[in-house]
């Protein structure tokens, strides 16, 4: 099998890069190690909990022990199926802050700095405003990818963007917009009822034209010829073979397999490679540095009223929505219930939000476990750039093997003084009027814990990961020593090879990185056709005029 271009994993960025390469008459084969997505479990919103969870859709990735979090092993892990991690994961929608791109700009990735990719943005969106009042003029309204919002119907959503308010915050109508900064609405990758995953955006539709195919099988390597990229090799059906390109490889294989098969192929840290016996292709020191990832807290109440989501917290209840969802795509489990959010500057002096808040009508875990018995709510937060960094290496030179994952979350003294203020700010929220007629009391941590030593220790055995690890093969300038791949996703030392996923993000940035990663699909696949980027956006976001001395 051959195609002018080979495309490594059918993931948020790979999904958008078939599309736009196959739309522009390329031919193009991706290989895919995870099976079909079809089935309840990742077409409707509210089952999201179920196919993270699920071992026929996800990799499963563990961390090592994390030295500062007890030596907790996390959960980390990545979609295993059509449309990667966007089949498997909240649905959220967050382009991030202007200020994430021009960071990435300022590090290296020329031509990624906000008013170059606000255009990419809008081009892949198909946004549903319904009359909530964002401006149009941010937004895009003819992509392949439908961005809606939920009804609001629950109290509890409402009621969390009201406290925002009572304490102090702006609110925002469209923190995809203009302003960022405040509480809002959530949005959603949900269309007509169903997960809109980058494979019913991009592949499926990609998929419908004679010239893109998609391959299930296993990438050991890229096969590298004389400096060159020429293909892949690949397990399927029992048999091991090369599916050639003609033009490029491309590898979208997440934050954690992309670095993986780039060392399996000799691309990476040279004395890494020579102690698993690999021969150096291209010494780059970065492949598999710079991991970062969010980590986040669940800060739970118990309800005072009948009002979360419990009610259907039980076997009749599930199958009720199960019903109401199969027979016409409607009721709870049409949407991710992730329906209102915040985004706040922990402090003066903060130049744009670092602190982002999910909330949930009912207190659970994402494992589908109930935290506590009966009604209750719960806000997922955490802070936005830790300045720690870990790394993904090689287990063994045996492509079966999981790569080490090394996060070294909570290794910086900062991370502990910015999750302390992360309880105290949720705790003020759930405090105001807003929550009165619904406010019990706290289940996690508990009112009884207070000092900076009781949260450190709630922090240490409750953080878990967010799910956005990203960083480890960064963009950045030729001449950078700990880059990987250039400015156009070009693996700097070896010809007709690319990597355009999460792994490029020189940086984390301000929220989920669903929509990044889209968006780095989009754009990457015009720097591969040899297209002019689009043409800049200089529109200038919303900064709080007083964020040098105000924190609200």
């Amino acid at each position: 099998m051959q195609a002018d271009f080979v495309i490594v994993g059918a993931g948020s960025a790979g999904c958008a890069m078939a599309y736009r390469l196959a739309e522009a008459g390329q031919s193009v084969l991706v290989v895919e190690h995870g099976g079909s997505d079809a089935g309840p479990f990742i077409q409707m919103p509210g089952a999201l909990s179920y196919p993270m969870n699920m071992k026929m859709y996800n990799w499963g990735f563990e961390s090592e022990p994390e030295p500062h979090l007890g030596g907790r092993r996390m959960n980390c892990p990545r979609g295993k199926v059509i449309g990667g991690s966007s089949s498997i994961n909240g649905m959220v929608y967050v382009r991030g802050h202007a200020g994430d791109y021009d960071h990435w700009r300022e590090a290296g990735a020329d031509g990624w700095g906000y008013s170059d990719v606000l255009p990419y943005f809008k081009r892949m969106e198909n946004w549903d405003d319904a009359g909530h009042g964002g401006d149009p003029d941010w937004r895009g309204k003819d992509g392949p990818l439908h961005v809606t919002r939920g009804s609001m119907s629950n109290p509890l959503t409402r009621a969390f963007i009201e406290a925002g308010g009572q304490a102090g915050y702006h609110l925002t109508k469209d923190y995809n917009g203009e302003q960022q900064e405040g509480f809002a609405p959530f949005e959603m990758t949900v269309h007509n009822g169903r997960r809109w995953s980058a494979a019913n955006a991009y592949l499926k539709p990609a998929l419908k034209r004679d010239n893109c195919d998609i391959v299930r099988g296993f990438v050991r390597r890229v096969v590298i010829e004389d400096g060159r990229a020429v293909g892949v090799e690949v397990d399927r059906k029992g048999q091991r073979e090369v599916i050639l390109a003609r033009r490029e490889v491309i590898v979208a294989a997440s934050s954690i397999n992309s670095p993986k098969i780039l060392m399996l192929s000799g691309v990476g840290p040279g004395a890494h490679l020579a102690e698993h016996g690999i021969e150096v292709v291209a010494d780059r020191v970065g492949v598999g540095a710079n991991l970062q990832d969010h980590l986040e807290l669940y800060i739970q109440m118990a309800a005072s009223q009948p009002v979360s989501l419990y009610k259907y917290w039980n076997i009749f209840g599930k199958a009720w929505v199960g019903a109401q969802w199969l027979l016409g795509k409607t009721g709870p489990g049409a949407s991710n219930q992730f329906e209102s959010c915040g985004f706040i500057r922990s402090r003066a002096g903060v130049d744009y939000p670092d602190v982002q808040f999910h909330f949930l009508p009912i207190a659970v875990r994402y494992d589908g476990q109930a935290a506590a018995e009966g009604h209750g709510f719960q806000a997922h937060v955490g802070p936005m750039r830790s300045e720690a960094r870990g790394s993904v290496t090689l287990r063994s030179a045996d492509p079966g093997h999981d790569p080490v994952i090394r996060f070294n979350y909570m290794s910086e003294e900062s991370d502990w003084v910015d999750f302390r203020k992360c309880i105290r700010l949720t705790r003020e929220i759930f405090a105001q009027d807003a929550f009165a007629p619904y406010r019990k009391h706290e289940i996690q941590p508990g009112a009884e814990i207070q000092s900076d030593d009781e949260l450190d220790g709630f922090i240490r055995e409750h953080a878990e990961s967010a799910y956005h690890p990203c960083g480890t093969c960064r963009m950045g300038r030729a001449d950078d020593p700990g880059a990987v791949v250039d400015p156009e996703g070009r693996v700097i030392g070896v010809d007709g090879l690319r990597v355009a996923d999460s792994s490029l993000f020189p940086r984390v940035t301000n929220g989920n990185l669903n929509a990044p990663s889209i968006m780095l699909g989009e754009k990457i696949s015009d720097h591969v056709l040899g297209r002019a980027p689009l043409s800049p956006d200089n529109a200038q976001p919303w900064m709080h005029p007083d964020w040098k001395t105000a924190q609200r």
